[in-house]
């Protein structure tokens, strides 16, 4: 008799197209993710809060037809770190940085490529604080790590200003984990994009941009003096603990 394969990790579809439900679905369950659908906001809230259903992960449709997806994220990002991948077809280039403004992990537009779309949730899964138990590697355990007044602690995934707590993404972290491991280096935006996402290509060099205009507003949001994450043009961002130049590339 044949053995089923256990689920690696639960993903919640929001969806409200059903052709593109039924081919995200197709997807995902022979990878031997489990899958659960819903065609709204309300009904994805619902299955969130009232059914008890704590997914791995959110694959989101920004056209739903009762919420902008939009509005559904940043709901869904402030009382829950559960990853969120934005699958959508919207052809605003504005939709996709106002989406990871609001804590998306990833924007993929439509219409996918169906090894690249699986690469991606991979990817984030494998960052995601809450995956040991579905054979998904732990987060790594690093000792404190300081740049002035900043100190990172990985293994608590916290990070502090000072005695301020910094209110960050998961993504957010994982990028300032990076940077704050390797101070006062230059680091790429391929690698960057490499270490918080496990892949790196055009799309997701330009949103580390993003992410890093998002950080540099954070670590100077509470008035501390804090550290630079420092522009050089044609090669990527550093951070310093007392530079003061901040540019922009």
């Amino acid at each position: 008799m044949a053995t089923l394969r256990p689920a690696r990790a639960s993903i919640l579809v929001v969806e409200d197209d059903p052709a593109v439900a039924r081919l995200l679905v197709d997807l995902l369950e022979p990878a031997d993710y489990r899958v659960r659908q819903a065609d709204n906001g309300v009904a994805a809230r619902d299955l969130m809060q009232r059914s008890g259903f704590n997914p791995d992960l959110i694959l989101l449709d920004l056209m739903l037809p009762d919420i902008d997806g939009l509005v559904l994220c940043s709901l869904l990002k402030s009382v829950s770190d559960v990853p969120v991948i934005i699958c959508s077809g919207t052809g605003r280039r504005s939709d996709s940085i106002l989406a990871l403004k609001l804590g998306a992990d990833d924007f993929v537009k439509k219409p996918f490529d169906p090894d690249d779309l699986l690469a991606r949730v991979e990817a984030v899964l494998r960052r995601a604080p809450s995956h040991t138990e579905h054979g998904l590697p732990p987060p790594p355990r690093a000792t404190e790590l300081r740049v002035g007044e900043l100190t990172v602690e990985p293994a608590q995934r916290r990070a502090r200003l000072a005695d301020e707590q910094l209110p960050l993404t998961p993504t957010e972290f994982r990028l300032l984990t990076v940077l704050a491991a390797h101070a006062e280096e230059i680091l790429s935006r391929e690698y960057l994009a490499q270490e918080v996402w496990g892949y790196a290509d055009v799309s997701n060099g330009r949103t580390i941009d993003v992410h890093i205009r998002r950080l540099r507003e954070k670590l100077a949001g509470n008035g501390v003096p804090g550290p630079a994450i420092i522009s050089v043009r044609g090669m990527g961002y550093r951070i310093a603990a007392d530079d003061p130049a901040n540019t922009v590339a």
